[in-house]
């Protein structure tokens, strides 16, 4: 699924545009993966380039979007290790180390916005 520019923000810790959403500082320049399929994003700010998967579950990921979001989906509903492995068409092991990698990611994103929740009164 291809997201507009608006939805992204720089992902570099030193931009003054970090977390800016719809900013006008982001344009796509170039691709990057296997078979050119993801974007590559570059912040005029600071001079940063990086891809449109940094910051995501997806970062690093080998599988094709669909693949790795259909895992998710299973392991989601309760699906076990091994029967989404088999259901994927992926090694038990892939799925473990996505479940892994979506548990860090869902943490980091609950700390975040816990830190931005207004307190109670």
């Amino acid at each position: 699924m291809q997201h507009p520019i608006e939805h992204f923000c720089c992902q570099n810790p030193g931009c003054s545009d970090r977390g800016v959403r719809g900013g006008g500082n982001l344009s796509f320049r170039g691709w990057s993966g296997t078979g050119k399929r993801i974007r590559m994003v570059y912040c005029h700010t600071c001079k940063a380039h990086f891809s449109e998967r940094k910051g995501t579950v997806l970062s690093h990921a080998k599988l094709k979007e669909e693949k790795a979001v259909a895992l998710l989906e299973h392991v989601r509903e309760g699906c076990g290790t091994r029967p989404t492995a088999r259901l994927i068409g992926v090694d038990k092991n892939t799925v473990t180390r996505y479940i892994v990698l979506a548990g860090a990611h869902a943490k980091s994103v609950h700390n975040e916005l816990v830190a931005f929740s207004p307190s109670d009164s």
